[in-house]
């Protein structure tokens, strides 16, 4: 792991493969860190340089005491770009992972050249919706065993499980916050509708359940894109089939770039 300093934060990150290839730019989820896509990345062609960084507060980097929104993260990865000398990534994000790689996607067009996510946290109905402040207020007292509830212990790989109890509360909460409850979030499906009208790249989406990918399937999206479910996975689908998320994106890529 190497570490780059950028205003305001520590990013801990792996830098591997050609320096000249197209660049794949991994982005974990809630309480996670870069060293999950071990199982994901092991399994891509060397015809990569692959990037698995640890997002701010999370992992081996520093853990300031805001800048925890998806737009905040993203700016994140894309001064890790710049540091790197990366002018463009595609970013592959899990669950909170993919709203900050779509954020990428909006925000900064000219540094995505495509982008693929994985159970976005974007996209929850009302019944979820009305969870929320409830959640956060747990998440406000009692920080990562708060998390751990809310996502289900038994539910939860014991890797996963553990780095989520390893990240500071305040993170785990404004992160929530940031994805769900500030005024810009786009975690509810009236938000996410919107927001994603405004991706210019093409995207990979993939699902674990039916009917969030056939809602996310009847959102606008650029020519290339491709929503695709595994039914009977978790939300860690990735993990549970790591080769054939790995055989996908390649898959994908290949027809994309």
């Amino acid at each position: 792991m190497a570490v780059a300093e950028l205003p305001g934060v520590m990013l801990h990150h792996s830098d591997e493969g050609p320096r000249d290839a197209p660049v794949l730019l991994f982005v974990h989820g809630w309480g996670g860190h870069g060293q999950a896509w071990v199982p994901v990345t092991a399994a891509l062609p060397p015809r990569f340089r692959v990037l698995t960084p640890d997002l701010r507060g999370h992992g081996s980097s520093s853990a300031p005491a805001s800048g925890y929104r998806p737009a905040e993260l993203a700016a994140d990865l894309v001064a890790l770009m710049d540091r790197l000398g990366v002018e463009t990534a595609v970013p592959v994000g899990h669950s909170m992972g993919a709203q900050i790689a779509t954020a990428m996607a909006v925000e900064h067009p000219g540094r995505v050249r495509a982008l693929a996510v994985i159970d976005p946290a974007y996209g929850a109905d009302e019944d979820e919706e009305r969870s929320f402040a409830g959640r956060l207020a747990a998440l406000r007292a009692d920080g990562a065993p708060a998390a751990v509830r809310q996502l289900g212990a038994d539910a939860l790989p014991p890797a996963v499980r553990d780095q989520l109890l390893a990240t500071p509360g305040h993170v785990l909460a404004r992160c929530f916050e940031g994805l769900y409850l500030t005024e810009e979030a786009f975690g509810t499906r009236r938000a996410a509708e919107k927001y994603l009208a405004g991706r210019t790249r093409p995207a990979l989406s993939l699902h674990a359940r039916p009917e969030p990918a056939a809602w996310e399937s009847a959102i606008p999206a650029p020519p290339g894109s491709r929503v695709v479910t595994w039914p009977g996975t978790s939300h860690f689908l990735h993990l549970e089939r790591p080769a054939g998320y790995a055989s996908l994106l390649t898959e994908w890529l290949s027809d994309v770039l």
